[in-house]
């Protein structure tokens, strides 16, 4: 009678690890094409993703970089003031996409040029996404404009 007990005990543990590992197998697959890596301009530069890898490159579009091509082609560079990469995206563009302004772009990295699929720009003249922010920042480029008029607004 003991020994059964052991031997259900067994199976009902082994049991369950298995569906752990089954369960921890499917999130993962589904997971896979969910999770993009943020990189900025100066780490893609430094340490080339492969051409299968889809991740996020943000930063300030390159002033005088913004080619318009035929149809809905266009080209323009990346930068985050110490590297930059130039980009292709084929569709439209945000209302506030511009030189100069923040962006956020979704692709892969092939033969030195970011292939974007999506292109995400600031929704108003204040705005830059966090990720963007943080890697100017890095870079010593960006300077916070609320830090000064912050302070003097008594908040």
């Amino acid at each position: 009678m003991r020994s059964l007990k052991k031997k259900r005990r067994i199976q009902v543990i082994a049991l369950a690890a298995g569906a752990l590992v089954l369960s921890t197998g499917i999130i993962g697959y589904a997971m896979r094409d969910g999770i993009n890596l943020f990189r900025s301009p100066s780490q893609v530069v430094e340490a080339p993703p492969g051409p299968s890898e889809t991740f996020r490159i943000g930063g300030l579009v390159e002033e005088g970089s913004l080619v318009r091509g035929r149809g809905e082609a266009i080209t323009f560079r990346v930068t985050d003031g110490n590297a930059a990469v130039p980009v292709t995206y084929a569709g439209i563009l945000p209302d506030l996409f511009g030189e100069g302004q923040g962006m956020v772009g979704t692709g892969r990295y092939v033969d030195g040029t970011f292939e974007a699929t999506e292109i995400l720009a600031k929704h108003d003249e204040s705005y830059m996404p966090a990720e963007v922010i943080d890697a100017l920042e890095a870079q010593g480029v960006y300077v916070d404009p609320d830090a000064t008029a912050g302070s003097s607004a008594g908040n």
